[in-house]
């Protein structure tokens, strides 16, 4: 009789521990929230498979759409992290997967914020030290119709945003790439180049890894290789150079 009623109490704690540790009726807890930014005059939907691998893998992703071409990159980059940052789980550690412009964004956002818990930022070509593309089109009549006050601020002289936002103090590992299907705009780049952006121009002081690999600039961020890049670097801080 004794024996038994010990045994039940030990049941009737252990179920009262068990309901304890685990709150049926709050949300579970994501540790980790990646942050994915477009780039210039494209949409969330071009990092849908970026998204869904990092989903795959347990992240929180937050692939934010923002009007790229409506306003200048100050206002995009403070508008737009703002609400992706209110997107993600309280004290969850931040990471960013950006393409292209995407990049200037956080760049911008990081010269006058800090984001508490900040972990990595992975950048797939962005123009860190502005596009000679934009130097030559931004003359011709219709460029800033397509690209928005935001494309007229990523070329490589006095109005060029990214050459004069200084070094990254965060932990950023950067994409380029080496491919072009646009031979017309390559022949205003240095080589090699991804048909916008020349590789050197990904490159940021700073930064703390840097790798090309032969893919373009409108498709890099949907080829297989990178988006296996993308998740090393968020999960150990480095890329593979097995891979290269």
């Amino acid at each position: 009789m004794g024996c038994t009623t010990f045994s039940v109490t030990i049941y009737e704690l252990t179920k009262i521990d068990f309901m304890k540790t685990i709150d049926i009726s709050s949300p579970v807890e994501v540790n980790e929230c990646v942050i994915l930014l477009h780039g210039l005059a494209r949409t969330d939907s071009s990092l849908k498979k970026i998204e869904s691998v990092l989903k795959g893998k347990g992240y929180h992703t937050v692939n934010y759409n923002y009007p790229s071409t409506k306003h200048r990159i100050d206002k995009l980059a403070g508008d737009t992290i703002n609400n992706a940052l209110s997107q993600c789980p309280v004290g969850s550690k931040i990471h960013f997967v950006t393409h292209s412009m995407g990049g200037i964004l956080v760049r911008q956002y990081l010269s006058a914020n800090s984001i508490q818990n900040l972990g990595r930022v992975i950048m797939l070509g962005p123009p860190n030290q502005g596009s000679q593309v934009v130097d030559t089109l931004n003359k011709v009549p219709g460029f800033k119709l397509i690209n928005g006050p935001a494309g007229m601020q990523l070329g490589t002289g006095e109005m060029s945003v990214p050459k004069r936002l200084g070094a990254a103090k965060f932990d950023v590992g950067i994409i380029a790439g080496t491919r072009s299907i646009n031979l017309f705009l390559s022949m205003m780049l240095p080589t090699p180049d991804d048909g916008k952006v020349s590789v050197e121009s990904t490159k940021l002081e700073g930064m703390s890894d840097h790798i090309a690999l032969p893919v373009t600039h409108p498709f890099m961020m949907k080829n297989d290789r990178v988006i296996s890049q993308v998740v090393n670097y968020l999960k150990y801080g480095k890329f593979k150079r097995m891979d290269l």
